[in-house]
Order: structure tokens, then C-alpha cells, then sequence
């Protein structure tokens, strides 16, 4: 959240701190966190901003998505949105939340993966194939426990 002040957007603009231009920047600085090299994406997904079209808005609001294939990507991530600053002095930023799903990390699936395809080889099927994806499923919570998980394989799957 952006906590910036309302003034009137007609008689008294320069009165107010708008909180929807500083999330602008605030946003040019999370989407420069994601780090291709490690498949990390962080996405600004919904915004909400002021409140009237002739207020100053003194509230911009946005979620984040974020996703990667390590825990150590994510703690990055976290961090760095936790340490985010303001280009106005007299903005108070709030960051709530955090990492709600670890990643499910290939180590976690990898046995069963291979067993997978060596199962359906016994039994005629053509290969399952497999993918990557930072996901944010109930696998992931069972992985980080030391189970390892298959994921991705539900009611439309082979």
C-alpha cells in the first residue's frame, strides 16, 4: 500500500501526495526484481487507486505475484519488496504478506517422475512428458515437508 494525501485534483493538486503516481515507481522497481536466469517472475497483478476523479488519490493499493524454482529466489524477492522505497519523502509505504507457497523444487520430484514414466512404459503409454512451471499448489506445501510430490496430474491429465 501507498499512503500519499488527497487533496482536490482541480483547486489544489500540489496540496496532495498522490499515491497512484509513486505506485508507478514503486512498480518500475518490483518488476525489476524478476531474474530470467532463474525462471523468477514478478508480476504486478490488481491495483486500486483513489477514490473520485477530481481527488488526488491518497491510497494506491497493489498485489504482487511472484514465483520461482528455488527458496532462496523467493526470500530474494520477499526482501527486496520488504525494503522498497519511496521517491516522495512524506509517502508511507505498508508491504503486507509474503510467501505463501514454497516452490516445489525438482529434487522434490524427481524419483517419482522417473517411476512415473517407467510405469506407464510397462503398460503401453506413450511417454507423460513433464514441465516446470513456478506454481503455487497444495504440492508445494506437501514438498517442503520432504515428500516428494507429483503435480499437475489431475482430472484432465493422462
Amino acid at each position: 500500500k501507498v499512503h500519499g494525501r488527497a487533496s482536490h485534483a482541480g483547486l489544489d493538486p500540489e496540496k496532495g501526495v498522490n499515491a497512484t503516481v509513486e505506485m508507478s515507481y514503486i512498480i518500475q522497481q518490483i518488476v525489476a526484481l524478476e531474474n530470467k536466469e532463474f525462471g523468477t517472475t514478478v508480476v504486478p497483478t490488481t491495483l486500486h487507486s483513489g477514490t473520485v476523479t477530481n481527488t488526488v488519490p491518497a491510497l494506491a493499493v497493489l498485489d504482487i505475484d511472484s514465483r520461482s524454482f528455488t527458496m532462496a529466489e523467493l526470500e530474494r524477492i520477499d526482501q527486496s519488496i520488504k525494503n522498497l522505497k519511496s521517491k516522495h519523502p512524506e509517502v508511507r509505504l505498508e508491504v503486507t504478506g509474503g510467501i505463501n507457497r514454497p516452490p516445489l523444487e525438482l529434487h522434490s520430484t524427481q524419483n517419482l517422475y522417473a517411476t512415473l514414466e517407467k510405469v506407464a512404459a510397462s503398460i503401453g503409454m506413450k511417454a507423460i512428458g513433464s514441465a516446470s512451471v513456478g506454481g503455487a499448489s497444495d504440492g508445494n506445501l506437501a514438498a517442503a515437508t520432504g515428500v516428494e510430490v507429483l503435480d499437475g496430474l489431475g482430472a484432465v491429465g493422462d
